[in-house]
Formats: C-alpha cells, sequence, structure tokens
C-alpha cells in the first residue's frame, strides 16, 4: 500500500515520528518521506541515525504546520 509512495511526516522528529520511520522502512519501500518539523537539532541528530547514503528517500524540512 504504502510501496513507491510520497509520505508526509509532521513533527517528524519526536519520539513517535523516530519509531514510526523505523517500523516504516521496515516494512515498506517509500519512493520519498518528507519528514517536517521546526527542530533543527533532531533534524540534524535524525541525519545522523539516517545517513543519506543508506537512506536516500528521506527528505528533511524545517517548518511549522502552524506557519502561513
Amino acid at each position: 500500500m504504502f510501496n513507491n509512495k510520497t509520505i508526509l511526516i509532521t513533527g517528524g522528529t519526536g519520539s513517535f515520528g523516530n519509531r514510526f520511520i523505523e517500523i516504516f522502512l521496515e516494512k515498506f519501500k517509500p519512493k520519498k518521506i518528507i519528514i517536517y518539523s521546526r527542530d533543527e537539532y533532531k533534524q540534524h541528530l535524525m541525519q545522523e541515525k539516517f545517513p543519506q547514503k543508506n537512506y536516500p528517500m528521506l527528505r528533511f524540512f524545517l517548518g511549522d504546520v502552524r506557519d502561513l
């Protein structure tokens, strides 16, 4: 169902987002996962946990869903 799909995860660097991505990548082969969060430091930590060379489908974007 999620293979070759683009997935957006808001608040993706939190505890739920981190675990969700681990499980999701074990079960599916998505085309792209967009991790959207406002915490630059947590994005940095997550990029270290999921390096670009091993997880090219992960994309990180800074922002807040409350922003216009």
